[in-house]
């Protein structure tokens, strides 16, 4: 018995944002410290490129894991309707009590795009670059349901200080 072949599909589109990274659930000190030049009260921007990739069976008879047309919209509601262009902490409500992290964006880039794919099971990554050198993958849901075994590995010597999207 021979199985379908599977193949990843990619659509990649660009849009530009601004925004602070800046916490809430911490001190303007510890905001500081944390996210150093990219914690300027009045933002800065980027020029971010998305990918956004399925992953099934080639159909047989339409020879696609899924109509590229079908990406194109679900990115274009997400993307360029709700993102591109905007304040991302004062435009877009996702933002208003989180961080906007690259992985928090990418986080909201997947959830969203997940809600208009007619298959959405199908979606396997949003890769978002923040900068040629910076990029964030995400894959669904982290296995763990108990975020305490990351806390508990993680040691204030080992961890990244400075989170800073924009650092080299």
């Amino acid at each position: 018995m021979s199985q379908q072949p599977v193949a990843l599909l990619t659509r990649k589109e660009c849009f530009s944002a601004s925004h602070r990274l800046h916490s809430k659930h911490l001190s303007d000190e510890e905001n500081a410290q944390i996210y150093g030049k990219c914690n300027n009260p009045n933002g800065h921007g980027h020029n971010y490129t998305v990918e956004v990739t399925v992953r099934g069976p080639i159909e047989k008879r339409t020879g696609m894991v899924m109509n590229i047309t079908d990406i194109k919209l679900a990115m274009d509601a997400v993307i360029f309707k709700q993102l591109d262009h905007k304040n991302l902490d004062k435009d877009v409500d996702y933002f208003k009590d989180l961080p906007s992290t690259t992985e928090n964006l990418t986080i909201f880039i997947w959830d969203n795009i997940r809600d208009k794919l007619k298959y959405a099971e199908l979606l396997y990554e949003v890769k978002v670059y923040e900068t040629d050198k910076n990029s964030v993958t995400y894959r669904g849901p982290y296995p763990y349901n108990n975020n305490q075994y990351l806390q508990n590995k993680r040691s204030a010597k080992t961890s990244c200080t400075n989170i800073s999207s924009d650092s080299d």
